[in-house]
């Protein structure tokens, strides 16, 4: 299949060192990854045979098995989201939260922006508080449960199956809206630009916003594109 029919999930779940790429160009590769290269250069104006030139120079050289995330086990794979991505979401919303507010009171009369961005963090790290939860007990404990029913034989328990089934709508749903969230902060923010006129809070706050960001689209990727993918053929 030439590259420009691909889905940008499929370039960045086969080499996520072309996830870079797309992030200099502005096109979202984790909630926005169904879409195809050809479509997201068309939509953004980009020339799809120079970025399909980086893509192909990038992939070029060897993937470390590190990075080669569409190879390993389920369980693997959950237990790195687990360890790194929600492990970070935990260590890290309570301090963002309170900087946020704290910027928001100094600087609001004068970068009302400012006040917007703290409300939508607040419901985004509520909303994530549940949504990791529900991920932690109930979905990706079933994942493992069917995944390794398949490998000794089993039959997996038709409960176990539905849950999958509909978990697997719900949590992508609940992507969307973070990363609208997430989105909209970047938005408000202006690209994450430090005013001239602010303190160096503002300026920690804004960093680990971009931080978060970050993390968040990497977190994303591996769940949308790579684990859910796995996940749905367990139904089959």
């Amino acid at each position: 299949m030439k590259e420009s029919k691909r889905t940008i999930g499929e370039i960045v779940a086969e080499d996520y060192r072309t996830a870079k790429i797309f992030e200099d160009h502005g096109i979202d590769f984790c909630c926005g990854g169904k879409a195809t290269l050809s479509t997201a250069c068309l939509e953004k104006g980009i020339d799809l045979a120079a970025i399909t030139e980086k893509i192909e120079a990038v992939k070029s050289k060897p993937v470390e098995r590190s990075q080669n995330f569409t190879s390993w086990e389920l369980s693997f794979l959950i237990g790195y989201i687990i360890n790194v991505h929600h492990a970070y979401i935990k260590e890290n919303t309570g301090q963002i939260t309170a900087y946020a507010h704290k910027i928001a009171e100094v600087h609001g009369a004068h970068h009302p922006e400012v006040i917007q961005i703290a409300a939508i963090f607040d419901k985004m790290a509520t909303d994530l508080t549940v949504h990791l939860q529900e991920e932690e007990e109930a979905f990706f404990p079933v994942v493992k449960r069917v995944d390794m029913d398949k490998k000794t034989g089993a039959t997996p328990a038709a409960s176990d199956l539905e849950t999958i089934k509909n978990s697997l709508v719900k949590l992508t749903e609940e992507h969307e809206q973070v990363g609208d969230a997430i989105h909209k902060i970047r938005y408000l923010a202006g690209g994450y630009a430090i005013p001239g006129d602010v303190c160096n809070t503002f300026m920690v706050t804004y960093q680990k916003l971009k931080e978060f960001e970050d993390d968040l689209h990497k977190h994303v990727h591996l769940e949308n594109n790579i684990l859910f993918l796995k996940a749905a053929q367990l139904l089959k």
